[in-house]
């Protein structure tokens, strides 16, 4: 989130200005710690906009004066805050003919960070939508991480209340697919504990710290490993890869379930072994199996 001032060396789109190249939106992806991962297309975007919006605009100048570009676009905030006032703002811009160039801090734009919004505002109003790929922070600790890379799924942030995180964990306790989650430095010791009660102390995990940076650090290992660890939270910027559930995880997983079915059932008044058998017919399990598991 920005809390950075409106700056710019002129006051809006100069009539005439973009004869020489197409309007629209273009969100760009800028280095997620080393400016060296700065494409050459990234560079020429930010010479030839006509407005930049930045999550930040004094990261955006700092990164604009390390990597030599003079800017001459005007630059305007473009934060969670102000999204919906200032979206319509540089939507008019490109419909009048600006070459809107939007940034996030680090990374691709609308992947855990502003962008989302603004797209789906110019795809309603027909404006054209360009991507500059390049870093990103979720894919670089996949990678990173060596743990299945064929199917997974980008979780972002947790929900910070015990109770909200919890059931989010627990809708991902089935996960076919490796997980990735941002967690900051403070809360990365609860959080890594939090994953070993839904995902068990044994799933496969890696702390990727610092990315790109000359402190990176990747640790891997089984989560209670990684819970102890970092007990007592990390410096640097926090992703974390957690690796699917197996299928004999989800075995168990149903087989607890049709347990505790069972048990209510028993509650209600049913007779253990009629339990034991309704479950098993909407399971698939043993009758017997559910029954002495229901006895112990």
């Amino acid at each position: 989130m920005s809390t950075g001032q409106d700056a710019g060396r002129h006051e809006g789109h100069r009539p005439g200005q973009n004869e020489s190249h197409h309007a629209g939106i273009v969100l760009a992806a800028t280095p997620i710690g080393n400016d060296a991962d700065a494409s050459p297309r990234l560079r020429a975007e930010i010479a030839r906009a006509d407005t930049v919006a930045a999550e930040d605009t004094r990261r955006f100048y700092q990164l604009a004066a390390r990597l030599g570009i003079e800017v001459s676009a005007q630059v305007l905030s473009y934060y969670e805050h102000n999204e919906a006032e200032r979206g319509a703002h540089l939507i008019d811009l490109a419909r009048s003919g600006a070459r809107v160039l939007m940034v996030s801090d680090a990374g691709m734009p609308s992947v855990s960070d502003p962008g989302f919004r603004l797209v789906v505002r110019a795809r309603a109003a027909g404006i054209p939508v360009t991507v500059v790929p390049g870093p990103s922070a979720p894919l670089t600790a996949l990678v990173a991480s060596g743990l299945p890379t064929d199917r997974f799924t980008f979780e972002g942030f947790l929900p910070r209340k015990a109770g909200e995180q919890a059931a989010a964990l627990a809708a991902l306790r089935s996960e076919e697919r490796t997980m990735i989650f941002f967690e900051s430095p403070r809360r990365l010791g609860a959080t890594l504990a939090n994953f070993v009660t839904a995902f068990g102390p044994g799933r496969e995990a890696a702390v990727c710290r610092e990315l790109t940076k000359t402190h990176e650090e990747i640790v891997r290992g089984p989560l209670a490993e990684l819970a102890q660890r970092f007990s007592e939270g990390a410096l640097g910027e926090i992703v974390v890869v957690v690796t699917g559930s197996s299928a004999a995880e989800r075995e168990e997983q149903v087989r607890a379930r049709a347990v505790g079915d069972v048990a209510e059932l028993c509650q209600l008044g049913l007779r253990r072994k009629d339990a034991a058998a309704f479950v098993a017919a909407r399971t698939g399990l043993r009758t017997n199996e559910l029954y002495r598991a229901a006895l112990e």
